[in-house]
């Protein structure tokens, strides 16, 4: 949704998250997003349709799908930060480019079912909000590993004022996050959720003030990027598994991923470095 009732909005095209960043844009062959490497071993991606509140239109999905996956295939990538403009991380789906739609052409398309695959990223995901996320951008946020709020955040699930309901995992993704009392007040009544209740909730990881966010998610990236990837994919994929299945087979899951760390020479090295009492220097093998 673009805003709370569905409308687009308009927002200053200079309001972005990424003046801070020094980085050279990695291609300029994007219409709807930017992709920089602002710092070693982190990529940013940016929404970057400021008019429309960054509403997630069928371009942007490609878009962003294309480049998670194509930074997740390049080993010099140890975390990619997603982040909007400081008006809005994104304000929901382009509700001009569904209103016309059948539900033969919504089904037969599968509609959404394209940003399943960013869920298929392996290098860890870190979204930086700020402004609204309301909607297939709280969804968006959702998919990612970690989620950073700016103290202008706000969070929602405004699909039922249209007379819908959340179809890229909102549903599903809320209620685990924030449990089914709150999860079924977000989507039953549309309202927006501020910074300081998505933190109580269990929604977002910490919030920062809105002018450090892209420095803090920059700076948190660069720890994980710091680690060993092949250990950093292996916990993101435990902590997923909590979800999906049982606590005994999920600890056992963890388990034989901790038994598989003992294959790396990550490991050797890190358990090495603590011996000696220096930095470790993994090499993601």
């Amino acid at each position: 949704m673009t805003n709370a009732n569905g409308a687009a909005g308009t927002v200053d095209a200079g309001a972005t998250g990424v003046e801070a960043t020094t980085g050279v844009p990695e291609s300029n062959g994007y219409e709807t997003i930017a992709v920089d490497r602002p710092r070693p071993r982190v990529a940013l991606i940016t929404l970057n349709r400021p008019k429309a509140l960054n509403a997630l239109n069928l371009r942007v999905m490609g878009e962003v799908i294309a480049a998670a996956a194509e930074l997740d295939r390049d080993p010099s990538v140890g975390a990619i930060v997603l982040t909007g403009s400081a008006k809005a991380f994104a304000a929901g789906a382009d509700i001009k480019e569904m209103q016309p739609k059948s539900f033969s052409d919504v089904y037969a398309a599968d509609w959404f079912a394209g940003w399943d695959a960013l869920t298929r990223v392996r290098t860890p995901l870190i979204a930086a909000v700020a402004g609204y996320a309301l909607g297939g951008g709280c969804e968006l946020a959702m998919m990612c590993d970690v989620l950073l709020a700016a103290d202008t955040a706000k969070f929602g699930q405004p699909e039922i004022t249209l007379g819908v309901i959340p179809g890229m995992g909102g549903s599903q993704r809320l209620t685990r996050a924030v449990g089914k009392a709150k999860a079924m007040d977000l989507c039953l009544t549309g309202r927006m959720m501020d910074a300081d209740e998505a933190e109580r909730a269990g929604l977002v990881s910490r919030i920062v003030p809105a002018a450090d966010l892209l420095d803090e998610a920059l700076a948190v990236a660069g720890k994980i990027a710091a680690v060993s990837a092949p250990a950093a994919v292996m916990v993101t994929e435990a902590v997923d598994r909590a979800f999906e299945t049982t606590l005994t087979e999920g600890i056992l899951f963890e388990r034989r991923l901790f038994h598989s760390t003992f294959a790396t020479a990550d490991q050797k090295e890190g358990m090495a470095a603590f011996v000696e009492k220096r930095p470790p220097v993994f090499r993601n093998v």
